[in-house]
């Protein structure tokens, strides 16, 4: 239902034969730069440990955990989203539901130190980002987020090579490794301006984004955008599409999808005045794309708040 927690293809269900312990039990698949970890619990169990000494990347794949990092509260953990953890940060997880019929399944892709200032280098010098201060690098502050279709797709990717038996798996996994840190760095920087946090003092991105949201009723096209950033046309989408993984135009019609979510919770709100003040003038359409963001129809979303 919700387009922003894009689920990943989750790999077959260990053998019951083979499973060594019903807490957290681990496959192991090591390639050059990259050892992916399938985790799977078959009971309920509280706080059990868990420590990488190479960033992690984790995904839930089934079922439900509550996860604890650093000095912050437990926190849901549910298929569709992700979490980065830092090299050497312990995280300690409960399994509230975790049973034989209903296991949790995660995968845990710890990536080699050196492959991830590799690329970051590599982007930095090839693909710089605008502004004195701006870099490509990870945010270990925003280490939860939602899934988007790109991100899922590049982790489905990597499972695939990780666990194949092709003799060019390695290289196929280090382009892969490449796109995955690009997705995550995009991701993350979304996330930011979701919460109105400023990327970099000298980067247009937050000024541009900015904008869109206080003027979605507006005529918002590509030129416009373009002019504000004080670039040409080209070079800005390039550049938006750069920074966010999507373009100007599709971040545009997702501000627009989100603000008319946040409308539907009134009850009383009609769905033309909810397309209106969405930035949409026709009906229709709002109803069309709304239903294929959200999987249900905007009068279907604004009952799930009334009743």
């Amino acid at each position: 239902m919700n387009n922003q927690r894009a689920l990943i293809n989750p790999p077959h269900l260990s053998n019951e034969k083979s499973l060594k312990t019903l807490v957290e039990n681990r496959t192991v698949y090591t390639l050059n730069h990259c050892e992916l970890n399938i985790f799977e619990t078959y009971e309920s169990s509280e706080l059990v440990p868990l420590k990488f000494n190479d960033l992690v990347v984790t995904s839930m794949l089934r079922g439900k955990k509550i996860m604890h990092l650093f000095d912050d509260p437990g926190f849901d953990y549910l298929p569709g989203e992700t979490v980065v953890i830092p090299p050497n940060v312990e995280m300690k997880i409960d399994f509230p539901e975790a049973s034989r019929e209903n296991p949790t399944q995660c995968l845990a892709l710890a990536i080699d130190k050196s492959k991830i200032n590799h690329t970051l280098n590599f982007l930095n010098e090839h693909y710089p980002k605008e502004g004195s201060d701006s870099y490509w690098q990870l945010n270990h502050q925003n280490y939860f987020f939602y899934n988007n279709i790109d991100l899922a797709l590049t982790i489905n990717k990597l499972i695939k090579e990780c666990m194949g038996t092709s003799m060019t798996k390695d290289a196929l996994a280090d382009l892969t490794l490449q796109e995955l840190l690009i997705r995550i760095i995009q991701t993350q920087t979304l996330k930011s301006l979701d919460q109105g946090v400023s990327v970099s003092s000298n980067n247009p991105i937050f000024e541009v984004t900015e904008f869109i949201r206080l003027n979605l009723k507006e005529n918002i096209n590509l030129k416009s955008l373009s002019e504000k950033a004080c670039m040409s046309t080209a070079s800005f989408y390039r550049f938006f599409k750069r920074e966010l993984g999507m373009s100007p135009i599709e971040y545009v019609l997702n501000e627009k999808i989100k603000h008319a979510k946040k409308l539907l919770k009134n009850p009383g709100i009609q769905i033309n005045e909810v397309c209106y003040l969405s930035g949409f003038e026709d009906a229709n359409y709002f109803i069309r794309l709304f239903k294929k963001h959200e999987g249900i129809t905007p009068k279907q979303y604004q009952l799930l708040y009334v009743n």
